[in-house]
């Protein structure tokens, strides 16, 4: 395939890029058989980059090559035929999609890595962005980037041959499902019981009730192990088995509680397994009479000497803890084998009095039901049986070694559950088949002619073990816990399958206990633990872990005391079960999209029933321990939900909020609304929600936990730029809304004006039932200087609420709201402080090098005095900036900025509800009075009324705040609001409109009503005069307030309504100003004058 003259036609701006161009398929460049003909192969097209009439791209096949390119054409894979030498996907031109240049890439796995993927690099296809917008604002190519493409060269493909062929350099080692899995959870599973309990339980349960005691606990064990085939199965599965696939299906706090028992029990469970072992060889020694110094003592020697042994296997690394896993198996099935090919040999006389007979239907007969013993009961066997049935997530807890978790974890977990359930059923029913439950071991017990007989099988079999009912026996099902060594062909064998067994989980448990816990370590769910995350080696291994897991593995073999732990072990091991069939369960039930496991033969209800069984099985097995268990449990998960990680891990607890959410919005809409249930839900221009504080607090102290409150914010100005600005910020601000607890959503549009942004907020906001009520809005108290579009938007959009039926709170404190000045200053004083901290370090380490080298760093004292005095500089700069700055922005602002968070002492929140609209006034008030920060604050009542009827005004208000059960301090009544006010305070308004009055009756008709048309926002004579007494009025309020209320904490007031089109935005706005001027906080209020209060029950 060649480009001939390819950068050329790349730099040229005039190449037409969809200019499309034949190309003839040949599997020889310059030969065409007829054979070709005949089949009439198909055209393919590609783009010509070229001249038309000169350089056409023509694709030609090597011989055996056409399939390679049919195969690439069908699954958009690379074979080493690449046919696009351009294929690069860090400049802005893109592999040519089905014959065309177009960015449009074809789907690839690459793009849907993470971002540390080890299985591959990830690519970043294009956004929407760079196919969206116009082409030659987006191609941006460089000469380089053409030459390297015209020969055939492809930056992201050498980036990815150099990533595979550094990972293969490293040399991962990783397991298959047999080696990885399989082998592991059958060492696992068979333990210690399968040697020494399991004729005992037969023996108890008989072999009717005993094969239901082991598949009731494999019922648990497959259903779990289904679960987990589920889980596993959804996604790529990383390194920490159980905790992985708790966390990233039920969250942080329920993977984390369940993580770090999990690892405890594992680590623990290297103690129980190598005092096992240790136990086993001291009986040894015991019967040869060679102790070394007592028996406990003995096991604690033996047990250290084990663990030190296993612990150098591990951190050798996973490869030889895989042979040694692989060489125990064998001893194991060999052992298992030895015991079935023993019963089969006929017996002797000394074992035939230790009860022991070959193969005997009558002992079959005679063992099959149950005999239950020294208060023993079905559920105290079964509590025996269980320990030996765990151990299935020995191969998912090393899920970050396998070569694919996902098919491997299934397959390998299902198997050897089948497996060593057959084994155990097998066992359990040749030991019962052959061995009686007592016997003697008397080879002179047997029966002579004349002797009567119990009717016992050993009986018929020419033995009487009947002395067994009245004195204690030491042989048999029921009291020897030797029978399988008794039984077996080859006694060692057996000891060397107890060996097997114990030191092998108990190696696995010393692997699976460091690699959960760095799992858990790496995500830093528990703050303090981030050391244990570090691995080292070419497999990442837990080194430290491996350590902290051999000293608490020392500490409990030192202890030697496992009675009573042991219960508890098993309980966490049933506990993380128990949350692996909920996880599975929980994510079916939120029907997230996401949840798509491979593994389909799993059921959600059949994987509750599993989650109730475990926690059934866990008080069965020993009820306190179930409840310390639970205990624990709960403490972590509260202390993780306390801290609440910073992750984000797409569990199905969030898909299931979001199904709850999405439901009660539903039912929410069929629930007509009713005034007993109004609510406050506010709008508020707070622009980002950081900027203007001091609104958004005000609002959310009578939104919070009783109302909906969306922080909203307008971008306008270019569309592309607004666009790009507003969604790069949508989750910062909703973030910084979350990390200061504010209880409020965050919305923003991209709109040609402020009012139209408004007006689609006003509309679109809100779900359902749950949609604003009420406009919230700081006072613009820049109206005099600003542009008259703004203040004509700013007024637009009070008249827009009314139209759509909205309540308006305008809220107006001294300082004003907006603090971005000072959130820049200290921005910049931050990155000044960033610089300064960063210079300190570089100082300090070219000191430290220096000392390092000795005599020879004197001689470069200059250069480390020369960056001390560009420090000195630097940090005087700084304070010069600070001391500057602190000059420049105003500290009351930062402080009026933080005045409602702040408790407000005793005083009052005087109400002037002027007029009725609903109830809303007096609502937002009272709310207030219920926050802990304004409970200390009486209401005050002020209303209009006359002068002969101020007693008979204030008990009609009385009883209507009764009725509505709001409790008040005081009720005025004001009298004089309509007489006009002082002429100061007038000559003060007059002065304050008078650049924006028309004085069109000083002009003549034709000059004045083309000043109307020039300036149509202008206040006219003829408007002035008729909103004179409303004029009047305002100021007349406010000198009423400044004579009342100004001591108050707070005033809310009724806000007067101008009429559209018959006020002007400017003459309300000086009604607005006067209104509020030199006044404390102030809420000036206006519902939609639909009722919000009732005194009906």
């Amino acid at each position: 395939m060649s480009m001939n003259n390819a950068s050329n036609v790349f730099l040229d701006p005039n190449a037409n890029r969809f200019q499309v161009n034949i190309i003839n398929e040949d599997h020889d460049n310059n030969e065409t058989t007829q054979e070709d003909v005949g089949s009439d192969p198909p055209h393919y097209e590609e783009t010509s980059f070229t001249d038309e009439t000169h350089n056409r791209l023509r694709i030609s096949y090597r011989p055996g090559k056409r399939e390679l390119y049919d195969n690439f054409r069908q699954n958009g894979e690379k074979t080493e035929a690449s046919l696009h030498p351009y294929d690069t996907h860090s400049k802005m031109y893109y592999l040519q999609t089905f014959g065309h240049n177009t960015m449009d890439p074809v789907p690839k796995i690459d793009y849907y890595r993470n971002t540390g993927s080890v299985s591959g690099n990830k690519l970043n296809r294009p956004s929407l962005l760079e196919i969206h917008e116009q082409l030659a604002k987006n191609i941006a190519v460089s000469t380089g980037s053409v030459e390297r493409v015209a020969n055939g060269e492809s930056t992201t493909g050498d980036e990815t041959a150099a990533s595979k062929e550094e990972e293969n350099k490293t040399g991962f080692v990783k397991f298959g499902w047999v080696k990885g899995v399989l082998v592991r959870c059958m060492l696992n599973i068979w333990g210690v019981m399968l040697f020494i309990r399991l004729s005992w339980i037969v023996g108890q349960a008989g072999i009717g009730l005993g094969v239901i005691i082991i598949l009731l606990a494999t019922m648990v064990t497959s259903i779990t192990g289904l679960s987990t085939s589920a889980i596993a199965t959804n996604g790529f599965v990383r390194g920490g088995g159980a905790y992985y696939l708790i966390s990233r299906s039920l969250g942080p706090e329920f993977g984390g509680s369940i993580g770090l028992i999990f690892a405890f029990a594992n680590a623990v469970a290297v103690a129980m397994y190598v005092v096992g072992f240790a136990e086993t060889v001291v009986e040894l020694l015991k019967e040869s009479d060679t102790l070394m110094v007592d028996e406990s003592n003995d096991i604690r020697i033996i047990g250290t000497i084990t663990v030190v042994c296993l612990l150098g296997i591990s951190v050798a690394g996973m490869e030889w803890e895989a042979k040694a896993q692989v060489i125990l198996l064998i001893v194991l099935l060999i052992a298992i084998a030895n015991f079935f090919i023993g019963t089969v040999i006929p017996t002797n006389t000394e074992k035939k009095a230790r009860g022991f007979f070959n193969y005997q239907a009558s002992i079959f007969a005679e063992n099959f039901g149950p005999d239950f013993r020294s208060g023993e009961g079905f559920f105290s066997v079964f509590a025996i049986f269980f320990p030996a049935a765990t151990g299935i997530l020995a191969g998912a807890n090393i899920s970050g070694d396998l070569k694919d978790p996902q098919s491997a974890i299934p397959q390998g977990t299902m198997l050897a559950i089948l497996i060593t359930t057959i084994a155990y059923i097998a066992v359990a029913i040749c030991a019962a088949s052959c061995v009686v439950r007592d016997a003697t071991g008397n080879v002179n017990d047997t029966i002579v002619p004349g002797m009567s007989c119990n009717g016992s099988s050993a009986c018929g079999l020419g033995y009487d073990f009947s002395r067994c009912a009245s004195q204690p026996c030491d042989y048999g099902l029921m009291n020897n816990f030797q029978v399988m060594s008794m039984v077996s062909g080859f006694g060692p064998l057996i000891t060397a399958g107890i060996f097997s067994a114990t030191l092998s989980s108990a190696l696995a448990s010393l692997v699976s206990a460091p690699k959960v816990f760095q799992a858990l370590c790496k995500d830093n769910v528990y703050k303090g633990l981030e050391f244990f995350a570090k691995g080292y080696g070419k497999n990442n291994e837990p080194i430290r872990g491996y350590v902290l897991t051999f000293v608490i593995a020392m500490a409990f073999i030192l202890i030697a005391e496992l009675n009573t732990i042991a219960p508890i072990i098993s309980n966490f091991f049933l506990a993380s079960y128990a949350l692996i069939n909920f996880s599975c369960f929980h994510a079916s039930y939120a029907k997230s999209p996401g949840w798509r496991p491979a593994f389909r033969y799993y059921n959600m209800w059949v994987s509750l029933f599993g989650a109730l069984l475990c926690c059934g099985v866990m008080f069965v097995i020993n009820w306190w321990a179930a409840l310390i268990t639970y205990a624990i449990e709960l403490f972590l998960y509260i202390y993780v939900t306390y801290k609440k990680p910073e992750v984000n891990w797409g569990s199905s607890t969030q898909a299931l909020y979001f199904v709850n959410a999405l439901d009660s919005a539903l039912a929410l809409t069929t629930v007509e609304d009713h005034v007993k249930n109004f609510r406050p839900q506010c709008l508020a221009l707070t622009g980002a929600p950081m900027v203007r504080p001091a609104l958004l607090d005000i609002t959310h102290t009578f939104t919070k936990n009783n109302g909906l409150c969306i922080c909203c914010e307008v971008y306008t100005g270019p569309r592309k730029l607004c666009v790009k600005e507003m969604n790069s910020g949508m989750e910062k601000k909703q973030a910084w809304l979350t990390k200061n607890k504010r209880k409020a959503f965050y919305a923003a549009v991209a709109a040609d004006s402020f009012r139209d942004g408004v007006k689609s907020l006003l509309q679109a906001s809100g779900l359902g039932r749950m949609k604003p009520n009420t406009l919230v809005v700081g006072f613009k108290k820049d109206w005099r200087s600003a542009p008259a579009t703004q203040v004509e938007n700013y007024v637009g959009i009070i008249h827009d609420a009314f139209d759509f039926e909205l309540g308006v709170i305008i809220v107006r404190i001294s300082q004003g709201f907006d603090i971005s000045q000072v959130l820049q200053v200290q921005e910049e004083l931050e990155k000044l402080e960033q610089e300064r901290l960063a210079l300190e370090a570089t100082i300090k380490e070219n000191d430290f090098e220096e000392g390092k080298r000795g005599i020879c760093g004197f001689f470069k004292k200059a250069s480390t005095l020369n960056i001390s005095k560009h420090e000195t500089k630097k940090e005087s700069t700084i304070n010069t900036m600070q001391s500057m700055h602190v000059g420049e922005f105003n500290q009351r602002l930062l402080e009026a900025s933080t005045q409602f968070k702040k408790k407000q002492g005793k005083g009052t929140i005087d109400i002037w509800w002027l007029f009725d609209d609903g109830g809303l006034t007096i609502l937002i008030p009272y709310i207030l009075t219920i926050r802990k920060k304004w409970k200390n604050c009486k209401l005050r009542i002020f209303t209009g009324g006359k002068v002969n009827r101020i007693e008979e005004e204030k008990l009609v208000m009385a009883s209507l705040l009764s009725k509505f059960r709001i409790k008040f301090a005081d009720i005025n009544i004001i009298c004089d609001i309509n007489i006009k006010p002082n002429k100061e305070s007038w000559k003060f308004f007059e002065e304050m409109i008078e650049p924006y009055r028309l004085h069109e009756s000083c002009k003549d008709i034709t000059t004045a009503e083309k000043l109307k048309r020039e300036t149509p926002w202008k206040i006219t004579d003829a408007e002035l005069e008729a909103f004179k007494e409303k004029s009047y009025r305002q100021v007349r309020l406010n000198e009423l307030l400044q004579e009342h209320s100004r001591a108050a904490n707070l005033i809310v007031l009724s806000l007067p309504v101008a009429r559209k089109g018959a006020v002007s935005d400017y003459l309300y706005m000086a009604w607005l100003e006067i209104l509020s001027k030199n006044l404390p906080p102030i809420l000036m209020v206006r519902g939609n004058h639909k009722n919000v209060l009732t005194f009906y029950s």
